[in-house]
């Protein structure tokens, strides 16, 4: 291939092979339970028809992707300023994007596109819920050339030799490298109920499908039936908890190593350029104009050990693209995290005057967290199954422990306001810190119940293109006289961050 962009291009032919492994990796993560439990229960006649099908399977697979790759071309229409997609099987669509609506082009290399030695470009523009379009298997001299191409607008060299030329800075010589002892550190001291309900959603969905597969009478009267039911005596229950945190502690430990292995931050073209991965290389790019948010946590442990973890949140559009689209930076140091901070925001952020919950924030989650549950634990017992009063030892660990968790959080909930900045301080045992620069809010909206105004309590909420930042059961004085100037600040701006 060529960097001339202005003409229809296709993926690499190995993207044929690609797209046929993505294919049936996707299905296999559907139905493999399913699969293993045909391929173990299945005798010679239903070996012939599995087999049948699975040959079947494999040329419906292959054929589907030839077609896309034959129907999938793109290019650049410069007279225009736009970017066009063709893709389909059977009906065919045309993506256009407009260049100057494109805020994200990533680089990205899964395990397959290792294998095979691709890699992806992902692109994402303002005015979209989702992910725009991702060319799945192109070379890694194309991907850097066209992302160049889309992001500056620039000619980019035409030539293998001169491109890796222009990129061998930003390659070699990063300015922050996290060490898999940091990530080591960051994997065991977080993401706890996170790793704890993969765990669970995945033995949940795992019993789930067996039991459609064998049948609930046969899963009940079986043998794991009979395991399940000896194993509420208490010491199955310890036990249980037991390897249940080890395996938290050690999942976490290994997705975060996977995850984030090799992290390095480079500067280019005045914007941050992150590079981390392990099975899924990713490559992705910060601009310090379109950064909205930037969430700064750490817990008690961390504080120990001087790791934070940042969170940097650029202008999207869609809770669901703002969330996949979050730069996550793990086990940064004070020293790492300021210099970060310092490109981000060309000093270090400070907090400022600080505004409080009233003590009805915590009576109100009190009553939501520990007096309805309780209640409902009660009347369970009550009128339903008295049997759950055996356990009234866990229903009184958990009255304490989210009492104790509620106190702390009530402790930490803080907005900090100053002449650029608003900082919200949450968190019970992870301390989080989100960065607004004031000139970047989009909206302003207070609310009030009725009950609250003798009170003079209210609620706020800053709306970004980022996500949006609230406040809840403040001094409702002080948050409007804050919003009457944030107002008249965000109106007189002249800054241009999209």
């Amino acid at each position: 291939m060529t960097t001339d962009f202005t003409s229809p291009q296709k993926q690499a032919p190995i993207g044929i092979l690609m797209m046929f492994l993505a294919t049936l990796k996707d299905l296999f993560k559907v139905f493999w339970v399913v699969f293993i439990v045909a391929v173990l229960k299945s005798d010679n006649t239903n070996s012939l028809y599995l087999l049948t099908g699975f040959v079947l399977l494999i040329g419906i697979t292959g054929l589907i992707s030839y077609l896309k790759y034959v129907n999938f071309t793109f290019y650049i229409d410069e007279e225009k300023n736009e970017f066009i997609i063709h893709t389909g099987v059977i009906n065919k669509t045309k993506t256009v994007i407009q260049l100057n609506k494109i805020q994200q082009v990533n680089v990205n290399q899964d395990f397959i596109q290792q294998f095979i030695r691709v890699y992806s470009l992902d692109i994402e523009t303002a005015g979209s819920e989702s992910k725009e379009v991702e060319i799945k298997a192109i070379s890694h001299e194309l991907a850097l050339a066209l992302k160049e191409k889309l992001i500056h607008g620039k000619v980019v060299p035409k030539t293998e030799g001169a491109l890796a030329e222009q990129y061998q800075s930003a390659t070699e010589e990063p300015f922050i490298k996290i060490s898999f002892w940091s990530l080591f550190k960051i994997g065991i001291t977080s993401n706890y109920m996170k790793s704890l309900g993969l765990i669970f959603a995945f033995f949940f969905t795992l019993y789930e499908n067996i039991s459609h597969v064998l049948g609930d009478d046969e899963l009940e009267n079986g043998p794991l039936g009979t395991f399940i039911a000896k194993g509420l005596a208490f010491n199955a229950v310890m036990m249980f908890v037991a390897f249940l945190m080890l395996g938290v502690l050690l999942f976490n430990l290994v997705r975060t190593v996977i995850r984030y292995f090799g992290f390095k931050i480079t500067k280019q073209n005045g914007t941050l350029v992150l590079n981390f991965g392990l099975i899924n290389i990713k490559n992705s790019i910060v601009r310090p104009e379109r950064v909205q948010i930037v969430s700064v946590s750490r817990n008690y442990f961390q504080k120990k050990l001087n790791i934070f973890q940042l969170n940097i949140r650029q202008a999207m559009n869609g809770e669901k693209d703002q969330r996949k689209t979050a730069m996550e930076i793990p086990g940064c140091d004070e020293n790492e995290k300021n210099q970060i901070l310092m490109l981000l925001f060309n000093e270090l952020p400070t907090q400022g005057l600080m505004v409080t919950p009233n003590f009805r924030k915590l009576v109100f989650s009190a009553f939501l967290s520990v007096f309805l549950p309780v209640l409902g634990y009660f009347l369970i017992g009550k009128y339903q199954d008295s049997r759950v009063y055996d356990f009234y030892g866990i229903a009184v660990f958990y009255c304490v422990l989210t009492a104790v968790l509620l106190w702390f959080g009530f402790r930490n909930y803080r907005l900090f306001i100053n002449e650029k900045y608003i900082v919200k301080q949450s968190g019970a045992w992870d301390i989080e810190n989100k960065i607004i620069e004031i000139h970047k809010i989009q909206a302003v909206s207070t609310s009030q119940l009725f009950w609250h105004k003798n009170l003079n309590i209210g609620s706020l909420t800053l709306h970004t293109a980022a996500g949006n930042l609230s406040f809840y059961l403040g001094n409702y004085t002080t948050i409007n006289d804050y919003v009457n100037r944030w107002l008249y600040l965000i109106e007189t701006s002249d800054s241009n961050w999209m």
